[in-house]
């Protein structure tokens, strides 16, 4: 699971929300990787090369935007991910089309 960095005093201010900014400040204890404070992104928090930019699922998610897309997918390795301008008669064609060549589809 991938490490939430929090924004520094992120807690003493509402407005300023968790999302993440790099400290910047000239004597700031954070920026200076002081004790207690919270952690900084940085190389070693990096993911497995062989997992890195895969769904959660382990698929690779591949947009899927007609029936030739959807049977060139790789079953084992890869998902689908259906167009959001697909319209609903053809959606339900590649959702039997895929439970039939077996591809898992991420926005049924």
């Amino acid at each position: 699971m991938k490490k939430k960095f929090k924004r520094q005093e992120y807690a003493r201010y509402k407005k300023l929300g968790i999302k993440w900014r790099r400290p910047r400040g000239k004597t700031s204890k954070m920026r200076r990787y002081e004790a207690g404070k919270p952690a900084m992104p940085s190389i070693g928090y990096g993911s497995p090369k062989t997992t890195r930019g895969l769904h959660p699922s382990g698929f690779k998610d591949v947009l899927v935007k007609n029936m030739s897309d959807l049977e060139s997918l790789d079953p084992e390795t890869e998902a689908g991910r259906i167009s959001a301008t697909i319209g609903k008669k053809k959606k339900e064609m590649m959702l039997d089309k895929a439970s039939e060549l077996g591809i898992k589809i991420l926005n049924k």
